[in-house]
């Protein structure tokens, strides 16, 4: 599935992504706020895009039309915190010399689209961690609803326990 905005196109990622995937993975904020180390090499962009992002129906590389370049990813994937089938949490990084542009929000708006119009989904969840200002912002602008904190629920990869702020977006019937 390929879904287009104004600027953007949504893409499944391939190998060939690795180095524009590398260039914004290995930056020394993007991963810390969405809860994963930066990439100390583009042999480990290469393994993480075989586990986490080939092959998966919703998750998308976000690509700028001007320049065909990969900025960041964007997808849907099963909640863990919920058992519910028709709910999805959504997941997303951008490349840090490309925040403050309104990619992220737009991406989202459509894979949110994606997820309720196409994908027939009932809810869709986000977190961020507290000190992830900017993520909250972006949630809002989507309509999303904060539901609340879940205290020390996550063990980051350098052993940080991080709380959650929670929220969802419901599809209008």
């Amino acid at each position: 599935m390929i879904l287009e905005t104004e600027r953007l196109i949504l893409r499944p990622i391939i190998l060939e992504d690795a180095p524009d995937i590398f260039d914004y993975a290995c930056g020394p904020n993007v991963g810390v706020n969405a809860g994963w180390k930066p990439h100390e090499s583009i042999d480990e962009t290469i393994e993480i895009i075989k586990l986490v992002f080939m092959d998966k129906e919703d998750v998308f590389g976000i690509v700028l039309k001007s320049s065909g370049k990969v900025i960041g990813s964007i997808g849907l994937l099963k909640d863990p915190k919920r058992e519910y089938t028709g709910a999805r949490m959504l997941g997303y990084a951008l490349g840090e010399s490309f925040w403050g542009f309104g990619y992220t929000t737009e991406a989202a708006k459509a894979v949110i689209r994606y997820g309720f119009d196409i994908c027939g989904y009932e809810l869709i969840s986000a977190y961020r961690y507290p000190h992830n200002i900017r993520s909250g912002r972006v949630l809002e602008k989507c309509g999303f609803v904060y539901e609340g904190s879940l205290k020390m629920c996550e063990k980051l990869f350098n052993g940080e326990i991080m709380d959650n702020c929670c929220y969802i977006i419901k599809k209008e019937l």
